[in-house]
């Protein structure tokens, strides 16, 4: 059973990702791409982030909550690795963008990105809902906290 305080910090995460994902959009319209591809990643992260709080794990690292994301939701095929993929290109994407020198993206990465980023944070708001209900068994979690 999910305890309600880690229902609601789930609820306020994909809200905030959702927020997030409007914020890339914006962006993208008015091609300000690197802004974009910048906002889409952190509306994948703070889903992920939603996800996390239902077996109270979180991270102070990006790779840390990719990989309990990893561990926990994909290699138990909660996910499939698909999501995996989005979430970890996301980030590479992300990562050039914000800090290699003279990167210049492109209207069409933005926009990948942000499809991944619609299709990504539909797929937690489906799972999130399966999860809370029951429908689907919260993965067994194995970690000092």
């Amino acid at each position: 059973m999910i305890n309600q305080p880690n229902i609601d910090l789930a609820s306020y995460r994909i809200d905030k990702a959702k927020d997030l994902f409007s914020q890339a959009k914006l962006l993208h319209k008015n091609k300000k791409y690197d802004g974009s591809i910048n906002r889409s990643y952190y509306a994948i992260f703070n889903a992920v982030r939603g996800l996390l709080a239902l077996v109270e794990l979180d991270s102070s690292k990006h790779s840390g909550i990719l990989s309990y994301f990893d561990r926990y939701f994909v290699k138990t095929k909660i996910f499939d690795k698909e999501f995996s993929k989005i979430a970890h290109k996301a980030f590479d994407t992300r990562q050039e963008n914000d800090y290699e020198d003279f990167y210049n993206p492109s209207s069409e990465e933005s926009e990948s990105q942000i499809k991944n980023a619609i299709k990504f944070i539909s797929e937690i708001e489906k799972k999130l809902s399966q999860l809370v209900t029951g429908e689907i068994k919260l993965p067994s979690i194995r970690e000092n906290k």
